[in-house]
């Protein structure tokens, strides 16, 4: 018998409500230890892949087993991976690769990069291999955290992209050129994550080297934004940073927003800046009175809240993850589920996927190795202890290895429901969904929290590090919050935070990590595509027009 949209709807929702009650097989360590030698494993086929393959091309072409520079002929990938290789413990290989990126890297191109994309992958990846460049044994300048190559490296990318800011509303252009500034003839029309997801990298950028400049430009950005909400609290998907006038009006969690409710938050967490958290529950209240529906979050019009569409996208998988930040458990885990039964429908998470229909939508069928259900997994499981997100988590590994592993890395998968494959392996496979899926299946990891150490270095000589935990940018590059108070204004802060510790026996207990309790007490993929916004769908990003 035929099933009508509402019969199939219901059936997604079953589905949902029996993961709910489903119980899962709890890991022993040692099964744990044997799933992280898997993914071990799975990093290197694709590191040595693109560096066999690919380098010093942006990605690898896994199907070709070539190259190809996509996002500015930077090496991203090694830049976007660096990191990852000091999370699965490999000193040796981050040092040799951090002295390469200082040899090969230039930032002085005639080349146009999306501002967005050069600021998560390649800002943010540069300033969090510094601030990890002391654990993984580098040999560090006098001054350190204050100071370093990578740093140096961080402010180069950061001023190239600087130009795009100096609008009339302080909100920048979605692409620059990196050695010409922006074009004459640039669309003024970026998406709502192009402009707020800033303030992680530019404020981190701004405390360790005593320049204002960039934490400003970000606060700014972030202000003129705020103040276009429309009367029932929502923001659109696509803004004129010149007039300030909303061009795409639909109002969502996903593609073209997410990581704008996610800085708010996160940015919080690292500035300990109320105001940024205030924001974002101002948004929190609209988008659970208009957006959501069962547990999912659909997209509505900006002004009146009526749906515009019924789809979920693969990157609002981040939502059920940010959610624990803020303490909201209960109505995290029933979204995972919701997003749980899609991965197990298909084996990935298709870009679009009709909710009313139980399927995938035509020409969005595709799963490019996102990373967004396991990052909020391995939330989730830090807040929760449930094995079943490290269930989702082998699911994933196991996925993955089937459907996408080639002789010359793992490819994207260009269709979910047949498993074809695409001739492209994007660089946050290995700077977020391996990362994601490693940390899920490694509790103890330092990432997680679990004590201070201090350094020689900062303004005074002295640098107690990790007490505030990591916070992760939306490439899954990790921040050490302590850092930012060793340099320069903040020598006091660091002081007395140094004295606690000395007269403390308890110094662990305030190394919690981001997705731990002290989170939740402070109660990239392309995401905004770099062409105008009336144009044909990017590869990652999703442009909404009237017509779709």
């Amino acid at each position: 018998m035929a099933c009508t949209a509402g019969c199939t709807i219901l059936l997604v929702l079953a589905l949902g409500a029996a993961l709910r009650g489903t119980h899962a097989q709890d890991f022993t360590e040692d099964e744990m230890e044997a799933i992280r030698s898997r993914i071990r494993s799975m990093f290197y086929h694709a590191y040595n892949s693109y560096l066999d393959h690919a380098f010093p091309y942006d990605e690898l072409r896994p199907l070709t087993c070539d190259g190809q520079d996509t996002w500015g002929s930077f090496s991203l990938t090694l830049i976007d991976a660096l990191d990852t290789l000091l999370v699965l413990g490999n000193r040796t290989e981050f040092q040799r690769v951090a002295s390469l990126l200082q040899d090969t890297v230039d930032f002085d191109i005639d080349v146009n990069a999306s501002v967005f994309e050069t600021n998560i992958r390649v800002v943010g990846g540069l300033l969090s291999a510094h601030l990890l460049s002391g654990r993984a044994g580098m040999e560090l300048e006098p001054g350190w955290p204050c100071s370093g190559p990578l740093l140096r490296m961080a402010e180069d990318a950061a001023k190239k992209l600087l130009p795009a800011f100096e609008t009339p509303s302080g909100m920048p252009y979605g692409t620059v050129n990196l050695l010409r500034g922006v074009n004459p003839s640039e669309t003024p029309v970026t998406c709502t994550a192009g402009v707020g997801t800033f303030i992680l990298e530019f404020a981190s950028l701004s405390r360790l080297t005593g320049n204002q400049t960039y934490e400003d430009f970000a606060r700014k950005a972030l202000l003129a934004l705020w103040e276009t909400r429309s009367n029932i609290g929502l923001v659109g998907n696509h803004i004129d940073v010149v007039t300030q006038k909303w061009v795409a009006q639909d109002a969502g969690i996903g593609a073209g927003v997410d990581s704008y409710f996610e800085y708010l938050v996160k940015g919080s967490i690292l500035l300990q800046d109320p105001a940024l958290l205030h924001m974002f529950h101002e948004y929190d209240r609209a988008i659970q009175n208009y957006t959501r529906f069962d547990d999912w979050y659909l997209w509505v019009q900006m002004h009146k809240g009526t749906v515009s569409m019924p789809v979920f996208q693969s990157l609002e998988a981040f939502w059920p993850g940010l959610q624990s930040l803020i303490g909201d458990l209960e109505s995290a885990a029933r979204t995972f589920q919701n997003y749980y039964s899609v991965w197990r429908q298909f084996g990935g998470l298709p870009e679009f996927y009709s909710i009313p229909q139980g399927f995938t939508v035509d020409k969005r069928e595709g799963y490019p190795l996102r990373p967004e259900l396991i990052e909020s997994a391995m939330y989730l499981y830090r807040a929760t202890g449930d094995h079943l997100y490290l269930q989702l988590g082998l699911d994933a590994l196991e996925s993955i290895e089937k459907i996408s592993r080639t002789p010359c890395g793992y490819a994207s998968v260009k269709d979910l429901r047949d498993h074809q494959l695409d001739n492209r392996m994007e660089s946050f496979f290995l700077a977020e969904t391996i990362k994601y899926l490693y940390l899920l299946f490694d509790p103890t990891h330092f990432l997680h929290g679990g004590g201070a150490w201090e350094e020689g270095g900062g303004t005074t000589g002295r640098c107690i590090l990790g007490t505030g935990g990591y916070i992760f940018n939306t490439e899954a590059h990790p921040i050490d919050a302590a850092a930012l108070y060793c340099c320069h204004s903040h020598d006091s802060d660091q002081s007395e935070i140094r004295n606690i510790l000395l007269t403390s026996n308890s110094a662990s207990s305030t190394g919690q990590s981001q997705s731990g309790s002290s989170s939740q007490s402070q109660s990239s993929m392309l995401r905004c595509p770099v062409q105008p916004f009336s144009s044909k769908l990017s590869v990652k990003g999703q442009v909404f027009t009237e017509n779709n």
